[in-house]
């Protein structure tokens, strides 16, 4: 019976896709953009600009999914991410529905659309090293050639070769907005902090523009540069560390899945009693809100060392 209701449920949502002729894609898309242009009054701003809020729970986890897909170049696979996320959630209501527990419905249903995000914001974090790197091997082989021809133009010239992207898309553009359409190089540098999202960058950034003005300060230059170096080795002695709850959620919660199935072979009648009444049906749902936040909660724990201003 319970399988009859999920395929009508399927054919219900496929009959009314197919009477507005719309795709799920485009569902989501004119979904997440009617969020995200939602007016707000002069009074509102304000008090945000004054005081403002920093997100929690979902809306921060969204908040990092778009930061992330900018900074990786890839922010139109946000409307994408949700229609996956939206697929999942339904997975996750199927799924309770065939066992017949509707105390994890919700639980299950909002854990597994969280999945695409959770995923992205951790497989950022190996993003975040290279582009650590990048940066770390670009502003060390510059400032090398700007001490010694004490011009910035020509120390990016001379190693825009030798670096990778996205650190040398980003330099590039230096390079052609210095020599097509301004030659304000102040302005040049200052157009190029919004390119990448790095504090120490940002502080490479401003020591180049005092430079153009007193050529004395570009031993100011390596110490910045330096910093990246120490965050580089922070990073590889903590490695363990930070990934050691990782290893400990996964030995948990496979202990605490494996013990399910593994109660059949047990006492048929624990399992039963787990799977059939109201009471092991709830334990379940406590269990499943258990294992999501222990990994949310883990994932940020799991975070590369970076430098703050």
């Amino acid at each position: 019976m319970s399988i009859l209701i999920v395929l009508a449920f399927i054919g219900f949502l496929a009959g009314i896709f197919l009477l507005l002729d719309m795709s799920p894609f485009e569902f989501l898309t004119n979904l997440t953009q009617s969020f995200a242009v939602r007016h707000k009054s002069l009074a509102r701003q304000i008090k945000e600009i004054r005081h403002p809020k920093e997100p929690k729970g979902i809306k921060k986890t969204l908040r990092e999914v778009k930061e992330t897909l900018e900074l990786m170049g890839k922010s139109g696979q946000f409307a994408a991410l949700c229609t996956l996320s939206f697929f999942l959630l339904i997975v996750g209501c199927l799924f309770c529905i065939l066992i017949q527990n509707y105390f994890m419905l919700p639980i299950l249903a909002v854990g597994m659309a969280l999945l695409p995000f959770w995923y992205i914001i951790f497989t950022s974090h190996n993003y975040k090293k290279m582009i650590n790197n990048e940066v770390e091997t670009a502003l060390s082989v510059i400032t090398t050639s700007y001490l010694r021809s004490e011009s910035i133009i020509t120390a990016v010239a001379e190693n825009i070769d030798y670096l990778h992207p996205p650190v040398s898309d980003v330099f590039r553009s230096f390079l052609a907005e210095t020599s097509v359409i301004t030659t304000d190089v102040k302005q040049a540098l200052l157009s190029l902090k919004p390119k990448l999202q790095n504090a120490v960058f940002w502080e490479w950034i401003d020591a180049a523009v005092a430079c153009q003005d007193d050529k004395t300060l570009k031993s100011t230059l390596t110490p910045i540069v330096e910093k990246l170096s120490d965050m580089r080795i922070v990073s590889a002695e903590l490695d363990y560390l930070m990934y050691e709850p990782l290893k400990e959620f996964i030995t948990m919660a496979l202990l605490l899945v494996g013990n399910i199935p593994l109660l059949y072979f047990l006492n048929r009648d624990w399992y039963l009693t787990l799977v059939t009444t109201g009471v092991g049906k709830a334990i379940l749902a406590v269990c499943v809100l258990t294992l999501f936040i222990s990994f949310a909660a883990v994932i940020r724990l799991t975070r590369p060392v970076e430098y703050k201003r």
